[in-house]
């Protein structure tokens, strides 16, 4: 199938969003070897990784544009040597510093000195309440009880974490399940991901829920918020943003900003508008599953790539989408997943594959 980089039916918007994050993959190493990777991480060596210096580097760069939200990601982030300096320099820049790790490296003493260096959060996934599913999706026996020994080590030195999971029709039956551990754990927030068929999730494109089902499950969530004391979001799910707004202005509530606080006033689709990522290799995209390369920090200092990008020019405007997206009333607030758009029909401006919804 051919993919569309542009219409030239759709003018790019000259507004540029400030950026407010930036999800950064410091390494492809990881110790682990996820079904659904995005990265097809394994073990390594990955050559050719951005350095030290051309990360301190980047990170000047980025300052110059704010303070956004840094999410080291990897592979598994701990396995970087420098990860320690790269954080420290990082929370005297101002940026607030989180970190994706799959918990099975944490130890005590990397715990407090993650915590020391300015990691504000962590997030750990869980893919499953039990070893059984759990395992069975990050390829490695004893990784769920690895992931829950980190989690223990994270709450001993006061770090707070997160709980992320991604939904197939493996553990779409035990999602409520996975949010009671969540809870259980003393997790500050869970986020839901909704599977984005790259890297080894190609794999796994016949586990994929239904756009029902996908409907269901953001209902579902939805009703969650005020049950649960912790945080909810769903990532690589825009439409959860209309339904968001369906459901309150149905339910009259008036009160959409004290529900869901920032999530209410953010949208779903954020690459390329307000948030980017930057690969091992220094490749800028608007996020780490829709692989369009936007420029090379190696090549070209951050901010020129992040306020010139035609890619990102193009994602930012809203009414160039093509198909029912293009049309519906929700489109601002939504976006459909260019990511899934893009891996599914070739036109990363395209419809939301997973959306059942008719415009109005």
């Amino acid at each position: 199938m051919s993919k569309k980089f542009h219409s030239p039916n759709s003018k790019p918007s000259s507004r540029i969003t400030p950026l407010r994050m930036v999800a950064w993959e410091l390494t492809r190493r990881c110790n682990l070897a996820c079904l659904h990777c995005r990265a097809s991480s394994e073990y390594g060596p990955y050559p050719g990784e951005l350095t030290t210096d051309d990360c301190l580097r980047v990170m000047d760069e980025i300052s110059t544009l704010g303070a956004p939200v840094i999410i080291l990601t990897g592979g598994e982030p701990l396995l970087r040597e420098d990860i320690f300096e790269l954080t420290r320099y990082g929370a005297k820049k101002g940026f607030r510093m989180v970190m994706a790790t799959n918990g099975t490296l944490l130890s005590e003493e990397n715990a407090r000195e993650m915590k020391d260096s300015g990691i504000q959060r962590i997030s750990v996934s869980l893919d499953g309440p039990d070893k059984e599913t759990h395992d069975s999706f990050r390829k490695v026996e004893g990784a769920f009880e690895g992931s829950l020994q980190g989690i223990e080590i994270a709450k001993r030195v006061g770090l707070p974490f997160q709980i992320n999971t991604t939904v197939t029709k493996i553990n779409l039956h035990l999602i409520e399940e996975i949010l009671r551990l969540a809870i259980k754990l003393g997790a500050v927030a869970h986020h839901l991901f909704l599977l984005v068929p790259t890297g080894r999730g190609k794999e796994l494109r016949d586990q994929e829920i239904s756009a029902l089902d996908y409907e269901k499950t953001l209902h579902w969530f939805y009703e969650q918020v005020d049950r649960v004391p912790l945080q909810l979001k769903a990532t690589c799910a825009p439409h959860y943003y209309r339904i968001l707004r369906q459901r309150t202005q149905k339910e009259k509530k008036g009160r959409l900003l004290q529900r869901e606080g920032l999530d209410a006033m953010t949208r779903g689709c954020l690459g390329g508008i307000s948030f980017c990522f930057i690969s091992h290799l220094g490749e800028v995209q608007p996020c780490g599953y829709l692989e369009l390369i936007c420029g090379n920090v190696r090549e070209k200092p951050f901010p020129e790539i992040w306020n010139t990008s035609e890619i990102f020019q193009t994602l930012r405007n809203v009414n160039g989408y093509h198909g029912k997206c293009g049309r519906c009333e929700y489109r601002k607030v939504c976006g459909g997943c260019r990511a899934r758009a893009y891996e599914l029909t070739g036109d990363y401006m395209g419809e939301e594959p997973y959306c059942i919804y008719e415009p109005a």
